[in-house]
């Protein structure tokens, strides 16, 4: 197990990471979720070794590593750049680490092709070995900086945005593997992604970044349905996020009065999950338990498995509806149309004007 206590670390003066503190357990896969400049990259040099703290310790099994140069601190890195030899087979990149280690070099020729051959296998890459990178496609070579990784077995695996130069079907087929290869060997990976369905897919728990600080530590589950501010729930990209404030019994959003779940609260922000809003025709009747608004009608955008639906809202925002064709039938709408869109009172979340989930019961202890 992995513990991190207090880290900082600052760039001129200007915090890149902020009192991030997590116990990271033995097999499991973390997810790492954060904008551009959230300090999601800084984080895993800082435990790799290759940035110094600021402060704070890190510990690993119970022993001390922050003082510990990288190559003694038993944890993989793989980076977005695959970094290879491009004057070296496959094979013999993946087995660099195991012969060129400073401690326990495996001299064995015998089992350092044992090691190659199983780990090549079970990267997907069997056949390739005597290849040269360049011979090789760039998933082919994101599986040899894994697997050179892997081979030299690592107590942590860090991987720095590894899907982020692949395309999009070769990505979603290596969330998958990536899932499959870290359960078969039980090393813990933490995979550091700006793409929250990369993030949300694969983590055993998801940690979202924001300005150097650790904003929620949840399961993923947990994190899209209950999203513990409001910037988290915009990085999650599957909610619509109106400010204002209670008046009245309802939430005054610009001129729009909106309907409250009971009992009603304080509040600045009401925000409700794209996938919960219906879209109905002016003049119809509205269910008891569910809220309204009227909008006009953008434009649609077709995403394979989903439509995407965009309003203008009456203060001139947009609002999103999210349909899945599993579920419902695409529809038609002229734009300009008005429309009259609702969802269930029960699916609404509200936040504080200081942008956290009100009726989330404030965090004690280490994050985990």
């Amino acid at each position: 197990m992995m513990v991190m206590s207090g880290l900082e670390k600052s760039y001129d003066g200007r915090p890149a990471i902020a009192d991030f503190s997590l116990d990271v357990q033995d097999d499991e896969y973390l997810t790492i979720l954060g904008p551009s400049g959230s300090g999601k990259s800084t984080l895993l040099r800082l435990i790799a070794g290759l940035d110094r703290l600021d402060s704070g310790s890190i510990t690993l099994n119970g022993e001390a590593i922050t003082g510990k140069p990288s190559h003694l601190r038993g944890l993989g890195f793989v980076q977005q750049t695959y970094a290879l030899f491009p004057h070296m087979s496959v094979r013999d990149n993946v087995s660099f680490g195991l012969r060129y280690r400073l401690v326990d070099p495996v001299q064995d020729e015998h089992e350092v092709a044992r090691r190659c051959d199983a780990m090549l296998e079970l990267v997907g890459l069997s056949g390739l070995g005597d290849r040269m990178v360049g011979q090789i496609s760039g998933g082919q070579k994101q599986r040899v900086s894994l697997a050179r990784t892997l081979v030299t077995e690592p107590k942590i695996c860090l991987l720095d945005e590894p899907l982020g130069a692949l395309d999009a079907n070769l990505r979603e087929r290596m969330t998958i593997e990536l899932r499959h290869i870290r359960a078969t060997l039980g090393v813990t990976f933490m995979h550091v992604t700006g793409n929250e369905a990369e993030a949300l897919t694969m983590g055993d728990r998801l940690i979202v970044l924001d300005q150097g600080r650790a904003i929620q530590v949840d399961t993923p589950d947990r994190l899209f349905t209950r999203p513990a501010t409001v910037a988290v729930a915009k990085l999650v990209n599957n909610y619509n996020i109106l400010p204002g404030r209670v008046e009245g019994g309802g939430f005054q959003h610009g001129d729009s009065r909106l309907a409250l779940p009971e009992p009603a609260q304080v509040a600045g922000y009401y925000v409700i999950r794209f996938d919960q809003v219906a879209i109905g025709g002016i003049g119809e009747e509205i269910a008891s338990g569910m809220a309204s608004m009227e909008a006009a009608f953008i434009a649609s955008e077709f995403m394979g498995s989903r439509v995407i639906y965009f309003f203008r809202r009456p203060d001139g925002g947009v609002f999103e509806v999210e349909r899945h064709l599993s579920r419902d039938d695409p529809e038609d709408y002229a734009q300009g149309e008005t429309c009259a869109l609702s969802w269930p009172l029960s699916q609404v979340l509200l936040y504080g004007g200081d942008g956290r989930l009100l009726d989330m019961p404030a965090a004690e202890g280490r994050l985990q």
